[in-house]
């Protein structure tokens, strides 16, 4: 059996993660009063429990930014990185382009909606006025749950799922992506 890649990495408790949030929003309003013509994309991983970054996790993050990163070359949506962040918080990356963002933001939500590993990432898309897009109002469904497929936001308030079944589906795709023999052998198959 393989080990989970939850095993190891650094816990974080809830003032971390709100330390980051805020440090997350900070960094958007100086990036946009720095060029209030483009739009900002703020990409993230959905890491459920205290363990936000390991190597592991850092292997998710740059093979999902690698396959969104060529979504929006085929479809001819140049970007500029701005900046990059690897903490015990997670994996951040920011991204602009001159494209409008409610162009950006249909592709971000296709790329969450139909890819494997899309369906970890959170891909903020804010306009030069800051305002963060949401897939709602381009008319596209809400997030679905990974493991249930209903909408995501009803399973989190509820808990619907335990940290331990959502890290489970999380460390199952690591294996898939990146153990795929060792997890042809693997006993719960």
């Amino acid at each position: 059996m393989t080990t989970s890649i939850f095993e190891t990495g650094t816990p974080l408790d809830i003032a971390g993660v709100l330390a980051n949030k805020d440090r997350r929003a900070a960094f958007q309003r100086e990036a946009l009063r720095a060029d209030s013509h483009q739009t900002l994309l703020a990409i993230k991983l959905n890491i459920p429990g205290p363990i936000k970054n390991n190597a592991a996790i850092t292997q998710l993050f740059n093979r999902g930014v690698h396959e969104f990163r060529a979504a929006l070359t085929a479809n001819g949506i140049a970007v500029e990185q701005l900046a990059s962040w690897g903490t015990v918080a997670g994996n951040e990356l920011f991204l602009r382009t001159m494209t409008a963002a409610a162009t950006v933001k249909q592709l971000a939500a296709t790329f969450e909606d139909t890819t494997d590993l899309g369906r970890i990432f959170d891909v903020d898309v804010l306009d030069g006025t800051g305002h963060s897009w949401s897939r709602t109002e381009l008319g596209a469904e809400a997030r679905r749950c990974f493991i249930c497929n209903r909408p995501a936001k009803e399973c989190a308030r509820s808990r619907r799922h335990s940290v331990a079944d959502l890290q489970a589906y999380i460390d199952d795709m690591y294996h898939k992506t990146f153990d795929p023999e060792e997890d042809m052998t693997r006993d719960d198959h």
